[in-house]
This record gives structure tokens, C-alpha cells and sequence, in this order.
């Protein structure tokens, strides 16, 4: 049985740096900017299965029935953690991209899954081939896990990839569990949810990487009402109720979302043309380019990233995610997410640091 996540121990324990490049989260929005008043907050509500005004302006952010929302406040890794307890038991076949954010992984094998992999592999862009999916699922398959945006490379599944993807799923009576939480920073131009597309989908998100609201831990999952109900109870055992004074705040920051996503939209775009000119200009990178999301992820052609993130770290103040943690030990994840300023003398001091390397 794993009982933790290897890249969230890094991420908690790692040094501090100035030029941050290590960011999927747009940078914390401070909470004067969120303009919540004394009245907004309470420390104490009716919240018993989900604070009902919180409920509602998710399921209208989402356009779906608040029957279908299931509020979770440890964001969207545990609401993770929740779908899969309501979804699999000990011993079930599980289906999970690769590669793939670890503390996916690390669940499933907490549960006690038997675990299978299929592809997202660079050279196809990091998309999905249905048909190697179709390879691995059979009868006992019980749920299929897959990221959209995909973490750490931000490709887009497309509709029609994710309908034959459920068809394979409701052939062997499985479910697939979509962590759509980058979703959110496509914003306006983001496609419906996967819960569109049938019964079988179960989606989980949060407000934690799109508006710079992270502190707030509002996660949620969308599911058929019989399996969203069955969520509820099930999160009786593991967190009961959740910080009503967050929940409040959570209402407040929905909201006033078209002010954060400006700001969110600032940042991506000055950070994304500055990485696609430093990309453009490296000989000794190559990445899979896209047009939304918060990270890239590219791979060093020669050379080891461990002594690059190293190097980083040490001398030039700056971090990126190192591959290992997506098992790609020769790539490394920029997330797009810090002050343009700082986001732009970290991209020169990566390009210092692979040059020196290339010495």
C-alpha cells in the first residue's frame, strides 16, 4: 500500500526560490483583491452536506444540477481522492494515463488498485490513442483516470476522444474520472465538462490553479446524482464538514471570477509568449506547444535534468518541476504562473543554466 505522494513531499519540502517556474497555479491572488467584507464571513453555517449557496453558484459556474455537485474542501486532490473511494474497491482494475501527475498514481495504489497504463506519449503530443485504451480495458476494468488538461504537458482531449473513451467505459460497466481542474484556465474558450457526455464520467476541479485562490481549498465533484449522493456520505468518514468561513469566501470569490480572470489572463499570455521566443531559441529543448493551460512541458535533448533543476536551484535562484515526478525522467514541467517580471528573468536564467550545462 503506497502511503504518500513522493512529488507532493517535494513540492512542501523544496527550497525557496525568487524566480519560481515551478508554479501550475496562477500566482496567489492577494485578499485585499478580493474585497470580502466582515459580512461575508461566518464561522459557523448550514453546511451539513455542502453550504447550499456554495453548492448552487458551482452548479451554475458549471452549468450542471447542484444535485450533481459534491463540494470538497481540500481542493481537487481530494476531491480525487474522493471519486476514486466511490468509485473502486480494494483489488478493482484501474486504468491511468501515462505519463500522468503522481498523486493520481498514489492513490490508486493507496486503494489498492490493480493498476494499468496507457499512453500520452511526446511523440504523439501527449494526446490519447483510444485503441490503446481499447487494448487494456476489459471486464474487470472499473475506472479509467486521465487528466484534461493533461498535467504536466496542458494538451486538450478533445470531445470526441473523451465520447469514445466513455463508450469503452460503459461497455465493461466502468467509470472514467476526468481531473479537469485545468480546465478552468482555458476560461471562457473551455469546452463543457466531460459529465456531459454520460452517467459514466465523474470530473473533479477546483478554484485552486486558474484565479489565484488556492488558500480557499474549494474543490468539487460532478457525478450522476446517485453516485454524488453516495460521495456525500462517503466523505462523512474522511472530512465530516468543511471550514464554513472558506466556503463562504468561496461564494464571494465566484462571484467576482470575471475580475480574477483578467488578471489570470494577464499573467498566461505575457508569460506564454515569453516561453514560446525562449523555446524558439533553444537547439537543445523541444516541447509540445499549446494554447492554454499553465505549464509546458519539455524535453532536454541531451543532458540530465537532475543536475539542471540543481544547478537552478543553487546558482541562479529559479525552479522548474523535474520529470521524474510525471515519470519523464529527460523532461521537466514550466509552469507559466509567476509575476510576468520574475516569470521572464527565470526563463533567461533557465537559458543561462542550459548553456552552462552544454560547456
Amino acid at each position: 500500500m503506497n502511503t504518500q505522494s513522493t512529488y507532493m513531499q517535494w513540492a512542501k519540502k523544496r527550497p525557496k526560490v525568487k524566480y519560481d517556474l515551478a508554479l501550475s497555479g496562477i500566482l496567489n491572488l492577494p485578499f485585499a483583491e478580493l474585497e470580502a467584507t466582515i459580512d461575508d464571513i461566518d464561522l459557523n453555517g448550514d453546511n451539513s452536506y455542502g453550504y447550499r449557496p456554495l453548492v448552487e453558484a458551482l452548479a451554475a459556474h458549471c452549468q450542471v444540477d447542484p444535485e450533481s455537485v459534491v463540494t470538497i474542501s481540500g481542493g481537487t486532490s481530494m476531491a480525487n481522492h474522493l471519486a476514486m473511494a466511490a468509485a473502486i474497491e480494494h483489488g478493482d482494475e484501474v486504468l491511468i494515463e501515462q505519463p500522468t501527475y503522481e498523486p493520481l498514481l498514489a492513490v490508486a495504489e493507496y486503494f489498492g488498485a490493480k493498476i494499468k497504463r496507457f499512453p500520452r506519449a511526446f511523440e504523439n503530443q501527449f494526446r490519447i490513442d483510444v485503441e490503446k485504451i481499447a487494448r487494456e480495458i476489459t471486464p474487470k476494468t472499473r475506472l479509467i483516470v486521465l487528466t484534461n488538461l493533461h498535467n504536466p504537458s496542458s494538451t486538450l482531449v478533445d470531445e470526441e476522444t473523451l465520447g469514445q473513451i466513455g463508450k469503452l467505459a460503459q461497455g465493461v460497466d466502468a467509470h472514467v474520472l476526468v481531473d479537469e481542474v485545468y480546465l478552468e484556465t482555458m476560461f471562457e474558450s473551455a469546452p463543457r465538462s466531460s459529465v456531459y457526455l454520460g452517467p459514466q464520467f465523474i470530473a473533479t476541479t477546483s478554484l485552486t490553479k486558474g484565479y489565484g485562490l488556492s488558500g480557499l481549498r474549494c474543490g468539487w465533484i460532478m457525478a450522476e446524482a446517485e453516485l454524488a449522493q453516495r460521495m456525500r456520505l462517503l466523505h462523512d468518514i474522511f472530512g465530516a464538514l468543511a471550514p464554513h468561513p472558506a466556503e463562504r469566501l468561496s461564494v464571494v470569490a465566484l462571484s467576482k471570477l470575471p475580475k480574477f480572470i483578467a488578471r489570470a489572463k494577464r499573467i498566461l499570455e505575457s508569460n506564454r509568449a515569453v516561453l514560446n521566443e525562449f523555446l524558439d531559441s533553444r537547439e537543445d529543448l523541444k516541447a509540445v506547444r499549446t494554447e492554454s493551460g499553465t505549464t509546458s512541458f519539455p524535453r532536454l535533448l541531451k543532458g540530465r535534468v537532475e543536475n539542471l533543476c540543481d544547478l537552478l536551484t543553487k546558482k541562479y535562484d529559479t525552479a522548474v518541476v523535474p520529470g521524474r515526478f510525471f515519470e519523464s525522467p529527460q523532461h521537466f514541467r514550466i509552469g507559466m504562473c509567476a509575476e510576468p517580471q520574475l516569470f521572464s528573468e527565470g526563463v533567461r536564467r533557465l537559458g543561462a543554466a542550459l548553456d552552462e550545462l552544454r560547456a
